[in-house]
């Protein structure tokens, strides 16, 4: 999006959600969110600018140096921005700058104040107010500003969480529009596929795709050939993938600040060895189960039980464990099945590709229940690196790494898989591994 491009969703969509935030605080309350400050990379090189979710989830703005202050005045709730001036010497450098007039004229906001002018205007506010609601730790200067007001202080992602877990039919959109596009890049990454190709070109193929389609990666590519699909969160795709391996690629993708995530496994060389197919239909069959486990009132812990339970039979059933089931899972499920399924089966997805929302509310409240508008990933699978020491299987299984993870939204209908246009049976992946190749 261009500096004085379209915002992804309607001022009315930015309104409504400021409002139903505003809502749960007194009229003395003084709302200051501030946004992510420049990463630098090294020396004097920063990161491609992203502003964090908060700020993009109230307004959309997604320039640095900004904070978004809300405050009751004449009965009624005002939204501002504090953003940077324009600047003409600072944008021939680091490009064009929306200012406080472009702010006010096109943003969801009452009024656009310069960053420059923060300090005195929060401070006004302070003599009017009995608490901030704020969030700590991406300005130091507001950091500071609040911590000498003594005035009472709230996270404000207590509340933005809560509402930022249900997604709107505008958000459901474009995030079913991340999904497809994740799929399509997988399809062709999988197409393109040949015995002897390097995890870089995968990563490569799947990434241009994403850029060629005015998006970007939701997050740091995985893409692991043999031995290390088996690590969970590698991603130096540095070597070239063997004939006879199983590639594991986790990799999505992101539209106007909401993230895809699909890991797809398939054979570089089109054809699923016998003990690659057991340990792959077992993950498909647990992730289906867990899919099936998405509804609406059931606990958070269901997904990953319902997975869990596959898995662990599974493992019996192969020889792999030597035990009943109830012994497998574990007292927590916690058991032996966790040598081969050491993660969660999935997490919230939404501005952030680990979403807020999930699990538990707070640290000792009770869990959460499925509702509608959730989004979240099913991703189960099993690993079986040749490198553990630690565990004991049979030698057939050794350098498999297998993980299935599709995006599933939560509807009084029953679950919705939003990536259910990338292919993840046997017989769809043999028929396409290597396509593009062919010609």
């Amino acid at each position: 999006m261009s500096v004085m491009g379209q915002l992804p969703f309607s001022l009315d969509e930015y309104r409504f959600r400021q409002d139903r935030f505003l809502s749960k605080y007194n009229e003395d309350t003084l709302v200051l969110i501030p946004t992510n400050p420049v990463r630098i990379r090294s020396n004097d090189t920063s990161y491609p600018y992203r502003a964090n979710s908060y700020m993009l989830y109230l307004c959309g703005w997604n320039q640095p140096e900004a904070v978004f202050m809300a405050f009751h005045d004449s009965g009624i709730w005002k939204s501002c921005l504090f953003v940077q001036p324009r600047d003409t010497r600072a944008e021939i450098w680091e490009g064009r700058r929306v200012g406080t007039e472009g702010a006010a004229s096109f943003w969801p906001i009452d009024q656009a104040f310069s960053i420059d002018d923060m300090e005195q205007i929060v401070q006004e506010k302070f003599s009017n107010s009995n608490s901030i609601s704020t969030i700590i730790g991406f300005d130091k200067k507001l950091d500071d500003m609040i911590d000498k007001s003594n005035l009472e202080i709230a996270d404000a992602r207590t509340i933005l969480d809560d509402l930022r877990v249900i997604k709107s039919d505008e958000e459901i959109k474009i995030m079913h529009e991340a999904g497809i596009l994740a799929s399509n890049a997988h399809i062709e990454g999988i197409k393109k596929t040949y015995a002897g190709i390097g995890e870089w070109e995968i990563q490569s193929i799947i990434e241009a795709h994403f850029s060629t389609n005015q998006s970007c990666p939701s997050y740091s590519s995985i893409v692991g050939g043999g031995d290390n699909a088996t690590i969970l969160h590698y991603n130096s795709n540095n070597m070239v993938i063997d004939d006879g391996d199983l590639v594991l690629v986790d990799a999505g993708c992101e539209i106007s600040g909401y993230a895809s995530d699909i890991t797809r496994t398939w054979p570089v060389n089109g054809k699923f060895s016998d003990p690659q197919k057991e340990i792959y239909n077992l993950v498909l069959k647990a992730e289906k189960a867990a899919i099936e486990a998405c509804i609406v009132g059931s606990p958070w812990s269901s997904i990953h039980h319902a997975s869990s339970k596959v898995l662990a039979q599974g493992l019996i059933e192969l020889g792999i464990l030597e035990c009943d089931l109830e012994e497998a899972l574990g007292e927590n499920f916690n058991g032996p099945y966790r040598n081969f399924f050491m993660h969660g089966t999935g997490h919230m997805l939404g501005l952030d590709v680990h979403d807020v929302g999930g699990g538990r509310q707070g640290d000792n409240g009770p869990e959460k229940l499925l509702s509608p508008g959730m989004v979240l990933t099913v991703e189960p699978g099993l690993y079986f690196g040749s490198w553990r020491s630690d565990i004991e299987f049979p030698e057939k299984y050794s350098g498999i790494g297998i993980r299935i993870e599709d995006d599933v939204l939560v509807t009084n209908e029953g679950p919705v898989i939003l990536t259910s246009s990338c292919p993840k049976e046997i017989s769809e992946i043999e028929s396409i591994v290597g396509k593009m190749i062919e010609g």
